[in-house]
């Protein structure tokens, strides 16, 4: 099933759903619109119990450009313009949705994400990344800070001195030092890409319910110290415990076969 909307393309099919930023001509930067569908789809995901796992990427040459500047520029213009309000009602609904939703979440990174769209990427629980595709880290370019969750996920990913490196001069990052910093669990061919990223995505939909607990012990985890993280985990694991998907699981380990879970 496939629906069209002028700047968000969403797809569901085999327990996925795909959401495409659809912007090529400006490398799928995102204006208010943009955000706004991008938020309506991630909500829509998030009720719908047929996704189980959900990748996002970009059309054409670009996995996302980030804020559209265009838009900035000409609402600065008219005196409309406030860069928070932005960020708090567009960006980052959507950096904390990706964060919280109980289905996992592949970037699919066809080209270049730059900005906020470094942000997103960074969001996601998994990263496939293309061979010719690259991270950015624009703000300083142009004379702001990084947003959209960057600082939070750069000291995580990469370590306190190459996020300062990486804030403080705009620079990027190329595929093969986001595969050998292990900031992306694999980088394909292009012509792989979404090959690779739908094995993965189908393996993952066709997976217990406990992946989004799991998720969510992970992400607790990170603000937890251990006797926090120890408790969370056997609260999480009563819960795992008293679902279809373990006494299915359990049922196929005695039956000595391949288990079919439902995410329930």
């Amino acid at each position: 099933m496939e629906e069209r909307k002028d700047r968000i393309v969403v797809r569901k099919e085999n327990g996925v759903a795909w959401l495409t930023i659809n912007r090529p001509d400006v490398l799928n930067a995102c204006d208010l619109d943009t955000l706004r569908d991008f938020q309506v789809a991630l909500k829509d995901f998030e009720s719908d119990s047929s996704v189980r796992c959900i990748v996002i990427t970009g059309a054409g040459r670009a996995f996302c450009a980030g804020a559209d500047l265009q838009s900035l520029i000409n609402r600065r213009g008219e005196g409309k313009l406030s860069i928070s309000d932005d960020l708090r009602y567009g960006f980052n609904p959507i950096i904390s949705k990706i964060r919280s939703i109980e289905k996992p979440v592949i970037a699919m990174i066809n080209g270049v994400a730059a900005g906020a769209g470094m942000g997103i990427a960074f969001a996601c629980d998994l990263r496939i990344m293309s061979e010719s595709a690259r991270f950015v880290e624009a703000f300083a370019k142009v004379g702001l800070v990084p947003d959209s969750g960057s600082t939070f996920f750069m000291t995580r990913l990469l370590g306190l001195t190459r996020a300062m490196e990486l804030a403080f001069t705009g620079e990027g990052i190329d595929a093969k030092e986001c595969e050998r910093l292990g900031i992306v669990n694999k980088v394909v061919r292009r012509e792989d890409l979404e090959t690779e990223t739908r094995k993965l995505a189908e393996k993952l939909a066709r997976g217990p319910r406990s992946i989004g607990l799991s998720k969510r012990a992970l992400n607790r985890a990170l603000s937890l110290d251990l006797d926090g993280a120890l408790e969370y985990e056997a609260y999480l694991q009563e819960i795992a415990g008293r679902t279809h998907d373990f006494e299915e699981g359990i049922n196929s380990f005695i039956g000595k076969r391949e288990p079919n879970f439902e995410g329930k």
